[in-house]
């Protein structure tokens, strides 16, 4: 990308905002920042920028609803800042489409990190324009797929763990190994691939209870099977 990246942070509380958005300047990138997510929508209106950092608990529209919003149009990698305990809770954002999540408080250090990692994965250059796996047709230059003609409404997160599995049909990969694969954490918590397979299973498969493509194989993993195959109850 010929100019630095545009990030637009949504977060209520003004001395967080201030000090993220002074951050992320620091570090190079243009920030735009908002205070509530009518406003943060109204600008999404005029133009998505290249990532997304939002606070989960906003005024007027929360940063849920914002995410289901955006996701309803855009892959646009999101970011979701939460103050809100326990795995589940954080699993709520991963399910209005977020690509990843940070837990308050969180260092500054980190926040970049992982702002870095998505933008660096939907910037990353691929010299494969397209490929067939089975009935998977995947277009990495515009990170774009479909299935047996269809084209897959794709979160960039999900784009990228579907990339993963068709560039490795029919192998059967752990959580510990997609979490390091697709997200590029050596930590994390291993339920974030489950939501994105669940996810997944949902845009891709006719039934995701009984899935044909995307299958557990229990105590190990996941199998992507691009043929298809007789379904399971997995």
């Amino acid at each position: 990308m010929d100019s630095a990246p545009r990030v637009m942070v949504v977060e209520d509380d003004p001395t967080v905002r201030a000090i993220v958005g002074d951050y992320l300047r620091d570090a190079g990138l243009v920030v735009s920042l908002h205070s509530d997510g009518i406003s943060a929508r109204a600008a999404l209106a005029d133009g998505v920028p290249d990532l997304l950092v939002v606070d989960r608990m906003l005024p007027g529209i929360s940063g849920d609803e914002l995410c289901r919003d955006v996701r309803s149009g855009s892959n646009v990698p999101i970011l979701m800042l939460t103050a809100l305990g326990g795995v589940e809770r954080r699993i709520e954002g991963l399910e209005f489409g977020a690509d990843d999540y940070l837990s308050k408080p969180f260092a500054m250090r980190e926040l970049l990190l992982r702002v870095r990692a998505l933008l660096r994965r939907r910037q990353a250059a691929d010299p494969v324009s397209v490929f067939q796996t089975g009935r998977f047709r995947v277009e990495p230059a515009h990170r774009r797929a479909w299935i047996a003609g269809r084209e897959i409404a794709l979160t960039s997160r999900e784009y990228e763990l579907l990339l993963h599995l068709a560039r490795h049909p029919n192998r059967v990969f752990t959580r510990d190994e997609l979490l390091r694969a697709v997200w590029g954490w050596s930590v994390g918590d291993a339920s974030t691939v489950t939501v994105h397979v669940r996810r997944l299973r949902e845009k891709i498969e006719e039934d995701p209870r009984f899935p044909e493509y995307l299958r557990t194989e229990w105590g190990r993993g996941y199998r992507f099977t691009p043929e298809g195959d007789a379904p399971s109850t997995s």
